[in-house]
């Protein structure tokens, strides 16, 4: 090659494609809107995202901050050629861990980074994104999307998301006052929710199965689109229930670890939860993943929700009104056991019963 043809070169033909990114920020550009509350005005584009605190209704706020990614599950919507609900699992896993404190989530910015940039695809991803964020009440107020040909190959594309929330002074949860006697309320999951996808993967591969292929477990939809479920996003029922019962005293996301590494989160040393694996209703996925996998009950519960997204720990006294707030927002709630003196060196979670598997 000449010396010329050399100095000729442009950042399109090492792999990069700046109108491409133009497009596609012009693509989303109303999804982006669509998600605009109180405290965030500002148009995309500029250099970082503004959010008014005062405007957004708090006066003496702590700010609560979270990140997170998708996972593995993102090789399935890759290997499916289904994109427009990944995004809501992005922010779902990340307001989901806002709203365990008793935060508002206020604002969301997202990390979007591929070898080959198609507009339409980041396009169906960000629409996701403003889904989840429209569901949670927060404005999606920036993100960032890089082209970089050489660390992804083909289609791959990796997500993290980034959530700020705030709560008033003296009001972020867990509460100091969980004691012996609580009861442990469960909302149920919409599925496999966001982890645990690299052992679902496995146990795919072990079926022999295509992601276009009728799902053993939900014949009325592909395999690739039953385990694209997106995680439920639980911010609204629960923070209008904190606030309108001002009884819940803890709250766990019940995501990688499951029960028994999330739940002991939020106790107080002294004390464990005692769950009775027989008032759970467990959704067929599980069942199925179980009984293809030969996956032990307990590695169940340590990989997998089992069916239960967020536990949820109040007074006796109040268990009946927080569950008729909570199912007056559209969740479905089951009493899953109640708070036990910890013995000395025992684990924070004590299983009776059986999972119905």
């Amino acid at each position: 090659m000449s010396q010329s043809g050399r100095n000729g070169l442009t950042y399109s033909d090492a792999g990069v494609d700046i109108d491409a990114g133009n497009l596609m920020v012009e693509k989303i550009k109303p999804a982006v809107k669509s998600t605009r509350r109180p405290g965030a005005d500002g148009e995309i584009g500029g250099f970082g995202g503004l959010f008014d605190l005062k405007a957004a209704g708090f006066t003496d706020p702590v700010l609560v901050a979270a990140n997170d990614g998708v996972g593995t599950k993102l090789k399935i919507a890759i290997d499916a050629g289904i994109h427009d609900t990944v995004g809501i699992d992005l922010v779902a896993m990340c307001v989901n861990d806002l709203v365990v404190q008793g935060a508002e989530p206020l604002f969301f910015l997202d990390y979007f980074a591929t070898g080959k940039l198609d507009p339409d695809q980041g396009a169906a991803i960000v629409g996701g994104i403003a889904a989840g964020c429209l569901e949670a009440g927060c404005a999606l107020i920036g993100g960032e999307t890089a082209e970089m040909p050489g660390m992804y190959k083909g289609g791959d594309y990796d997500l993290a998301g980034f959530a700020v929330g705030a709560a008033e002074r003296g009001q972020l949860l867990p509460a100091g006052d969980i004691a012996e006697g609580d009861v442990i309320l469960g909302l149920a999951s919409s599925g496999v929710h966001s982890n645990g996808f690299s052992l679902v993967r496995k146990i795919v591969t072990l079926s022999g199965l295509d992601w276009d292929a009728p799902a053993p477990f939900a014949s009325e939809t592909t395999l690739g689109a039953a385990l694209l479920t997106p995680t439920r996003i639980y911010v609204k029922p629960l923070l209008k229930a904190i606030r309108e019962t001002g009884a819940l005293k803890a709250l766990a996301h019940i995501t990688g670890g499951g029960f028994p590494e999330n739940i002991p989160r939020v106790l107080p040393k002294h004390l464990a939860a005692e769950i009775d694996l027989d008032s759970i209703t467990v959704p067929a996925v599980f069942s199925w993943l179980a009984a293809t996998g030969g996956v032990a009950q307990n590695e169940m519960l340590r990989t997998f929700n089992c069916g239960v997204g967020m536990i949820v720990v109040v007074s006796a006294e109040n268990a009946d009104a927080v569950t008729a707030a909570l199912e007056a927002e559209g969740e479905t709630v089951a009493r899953l056991g109640r708070m036990v003196v910890r013995e000395d060196g025992a684990a924070g979670t004590i299983y009776k019963g059986k999972l119905g598997l």
